[in-house]
């Protein structure tokens, strides 16, 4: 129609009001897309609506095309969606206006028939505002999930040790944590069948936040540890949702020590049997973690501790070594190892003579008990 031609003709004075209007309502238009590039796409944007209007319903709608490309501009450049959608639906009003005062002004005798077109014109501005807010999500979703994937892979960067420049600030800065501060490593083996996860991870609990990290045969957290918190808070709060086994690694002082605190966090859980439904600290359980780290020394220390016992039946060997286990579960009492073992005292005290006699070793004597207590975690951790 002759209106449509004319209120083209009115698209640049329409569109440096609209940026007025615009900056007005909010100073972010200008502070999120540059001045020149905002007045070409309002005028562009116009041009397509307002020819959407006279254009026959079955023509290709390029307004909607534009609203698409204009929908994922606006995402990465981070002007908030409701601005957008309010920038396109005040140019409605606009144009709408203005096409009411050229048709009042040209022929006013039609302006009747105009206003029974209204529902025309606002069903194409709904759909343009729909389609760039659709495509708006889509683009702040894609965004969102690089940016996750981009810090994922700088806490895994993190964890494995490297020591690229810059590589913990801007993990910081991803993960919105401290570059120096008080972090914790968790690593717990898992068996996942099914597709089901064996445990619930914790996400968040008081002054402690977890970020996991998901591996072929375990799951990996870092703590960010805050106020008060520390490893005996931690490790209770684990123990609820999964039973383990687990090692946590001692307290590092910043983001950088995180591949360190990894690999004493392996080393904890190296110090439990594979069947083990707990987490440990490796801080309780160093003298066991320095056996487990030199595989080759523990299986000389098995050999010359436990030489002779190794010879015996293993339903034999199986009985002393259990009953080793409860005395020094319990402290040296015969007693209580005894209830544990469903036997008498005296049962437990001929099989501890038993045991000596075998190794050569005496209980009693400080360097032979630690000799002996170290090789029976070396012999019940070591594969085979």
């Amino acid at each position: 129609m002759a209106a449509s031609r004319t209120l083209l003709e009115r698209v640049p004075a329409l569109t440096d009001q609209l940026m007025d209007e615009l900056n007005d309502h909010s100073e972010q238009f200008d502070a999120a897309v540059p001045r020149d590039e905002h007045w070409r796409q309002i005028n562009e944007a116009m041009r397509y609506g307002i020819e959407a209007i006279a254009a026959p319903r079955s023509a290709p709608r390029r307004d909607l095309a534009y609203a698409e490309e204009l929908g994922r501009r606006r995402a990465e450049q981070g002007l908030a969606l409701d601005l957008v959608l309010h920038a396109y639906r005040h140019a409605g009003y606009l144009v709408w206006d203005e096409l009411l005062r050229i048709v009042g002004e040209k022929d006013p005798e039609d302006v009747s028939t105009l206003v029974h077109t209204a529902s025309h014109m606002w069903a194409g501005v709904d759909r343009q505002a729909t389609t760039v807010a659709e495509a708006y999500r889509s683009t702040e979703q894609s965004m969102r999930r690089r940016s996750d994937e981009r810090v994922q892979a700088l806490l895994d960067a993190l964890l494995e040790g490297r020591s690229t420049p810059g590589l913990a600030a801007r993990a910081a800065a991803g993960l919105d944590l401290p570059e120096q501060g008080r972090y914790v490593v968790v690593v717990v083996r898992v068996e996942r069948r099914d597709g089901r996860e064996p445990f619930q991870r914790v996400a968040a609990e008081d002054g402690m936040r977890f970020f996991w990290r998901m591996r072929t045969d375990c799951e990996i957290a870092v703590v960010a540890l805050e106020g008060d918190a520390g490893l005996a808070e931690l490790a209770a709060v684990l123990l609820r949702p999964c039973q383990g086994p687990g090692g946590i690694s001692p307290v590092v002082d910043s983001l950088s020590e995180l591949g360190q605190a990894r690999r004493l966090a392996e080393t904890a859980l190296r110090t439990l049997p594979p069947d083990a439904q707990s987490i440990v600290r490796l801080d309780e359980r160093l003298p066991t973690a320095l056996v487990v780290s030199q595989p080759e020394l523990a299986a000389r220390l098995i050999a010359d501790v436990f030489g002779p016992l190794l010879e015996l039946d293993p339903a034999d060997r199986a009985v002393l070594l259990e009953t080793l286990d409860a005395w020094l579960e319990y402290g040296g009492s015969a007693g209580r190892a005894a209830t544990r073992l469903y036997c008498h005292r005296n049962t437990v005290f001929n099989r501890l003579r038993r045991l000596e006699q075998l190794t050569s070793r005496s209980l009693s004597r400080p360097r032979d008990l630690i000799e002996m207590t170290l090789a029976l975690d070396a012999f019940r951790l070591t594969p085979g």
